[in-house]
């Protein structure tokens, strides 16, 4: 199947487990993660429909980034795991970091952004499953404290919700608690009413489990794998 007929598949699968929770799936964003993928397949999910992409890498992005630049419309979202020491070079790359997860990051991708007269849009990223092995806050850390605290003096920035990489299962419904517990931690964060955190944004759910995601409250899946196939040697989105 070409690139469109995958994307087209997903669609009509975002389309049906919004039904089934009782959703508008028109809420419900398709970002393609595009990492390891050539500008030229990356260019054709656009001519496909496609708008919305992901890339894990800053090195790897900005390597294609030029390629990609007549892509008007397309919309680029680091969410992979962003070092502070390369947050100027993402600030620029990128419309939005997915993975803010330090205030040392926010501050540094601030700076950025204010320099280049821009407001960048961010996602807390949130290590729900708490695995040393993952990058992400803590719910309920006093670092994700200093980041809610620190958001009203970063003017450059708007957070805009949160993301997170649940710990795999082969079964989808394995992932479903972590995905409950992100939603949840959103409406205790939602229900302070915290100054300049915007939380209507959760992103959450991949190739193999979206559909779960989707029935416990995702606006925003990441699929690499159900779009591009599978790439030897890499691990798959």
């Amino acid at each position: 199947m070409s690139i469109a007929d995958n994307l087209a598949a997903i669609h009509e699968r975002i389309e049906r487990a919004a039904k089934k929770a009782g959703r508008n799936p028109d809420e419900i964003a398709l970002m393609a993660v595009t990492k390891t993928q050539p500008a030229a397949r990356i260019s054709e999910a656009y001519e496909a429909g496609q708008r919305l992409f992901g890339e894990n890498r800053v090195q790897e992005f900005g390597e294609k980034f030029e390629a990609l630049e007549k892509l008007q419309d397309a919309r680029f979202h680091m969410i992979g795991h962003l070092q502070s020491n390369k947050a100027a070079k993402a600030a620029e790359i990128f419309q939005a970091v997915d993975s803010l997860d330090s205030a040392k990051l926010a501050e540094r991708l601030n700076a950025a952004a204010g320099k280049l007269g821009r407001t960048l849009d961010v996602l807390l990223e949130i290590n729900i499953g708490g695995e040393e092995a993952k990058s992400g806050v803590a719910s309920g850390s006093p670092e994700l404290e200093e980041i809610l605290e620190g958001a009203a003096q970063w003017g450059s920035l708007r957070i805009r919700g949160l993301m997170t990489v649940p710990p795999f299962t082969e079964d989808p419904e394995g992932a479903r608690p972590y995905f409950r517990r992100l939603r949840e931690l959103r409406d205790r964060l939602a229900a302070r009413g915290l100054p300049a955190v915007g939380l209507d944004q959760l992103s959450m759910g991949m190739s193999h489990d979206f559909a779960v995601a989707i029935e416990e409250g995702s606006t925003c899946v990441r699929i690499g794998t159900a779009i591009f196939g599978e790439r030897a040697g890499r691990a798959a989105l």
